[in-house]
């Protein structure tokens, strides 16, 4: 969902970056072939992304949530020279689609792929980041949270996708929706956190940003 009028969203995507040939053969593929495409970034925040890596130029990039593998090239945009991106889905049938964009890229060398969950799988990793991007399943977003702060440098940002949930976060939330209790709760501790200095932005279906002070 977009939170700006369609015609300001294509003038703004008109005036932005354009959207390299391997990631529009990847956008075309995705939904032509893939269930719920609306789940790829898309052309401008795409951009936004890969604009945010590279200005962080992070040596260590980890994903929660790699769907068809488009947020992962955009930001592996940002790598340094040996820079390497560890990305997490549970999807054992979007892998092979994943890896072929990847070393397609020319970056796929700098990309791990980690089949599972993430709060399986992060514990399991022994390293810290400089950028985190979470888009994954929104009941976990608080638990990614608590999990991914103490993996961040000092200096690294936390993006996190989908944080407005087409609107949902602003209006009266049904008992039994798990997704929207979580986003709110994860939005109000991202917000306060100690460690964190954050800003959400409507872009698409919101996004926020946050930086470990």
């Amino acid at each position: 969902m977009n939170f700006v009028p369609q015609a300001i969203d294509h003038y703004a995507t008109a005036h932005s970056q354009d959207e390299p040939a391997l990631l529009q053969a990847l956008n075309k593929e995705t939904w032509q072939t893939v269930l719920a495409p609306r789940m790829l970034s898309g052309h401008l925040q795409g951009r936004l992304l890969s604009l945010l890596a590279k200005i962080q130029a992070p040596k260590l990039i980890l994903e929660i949530g790699t769907y068809t593998g488009y947020s992962a090239l955009c930001l592996a945009e940002g790598l340094s020279a040996n820079g390497h991106l560890h990305t997490i889905d549970p999807n054992v049938e979007l892998q092979a689609i994943q890896r072929k964009y990847f070393d397609l890229s020319g970056k796929g060398a700098q990309i791990t792929q980690h089949l599972g969950y993430g709060r399986d799988i992060i514990p399991t990793l022994d390293q810290t980041y400089d950028l985190v991007f979470i888009d994954a399943d929104k009941v976990n977003y608080p638990n990614y949270l608590e999990l991914v702060v103490p993996l961040l440098n000092k200096g690294g940002l936390l993006i996190s996708d989908n944080v407005l949930w087409s609107g949902k976060v602003v209006t009266p939330v049904a008992e039994n929706d798990a997704d929207t209790k979580a986003l709110l709760t994860y939005n109000k501790a991202l917000n306060t956190h100690d460690a964190l200095e954050a800003v959400l932005l409507p872009i698409r279906d919101g996004l926020s940003i946050a930086r470990k002070k």
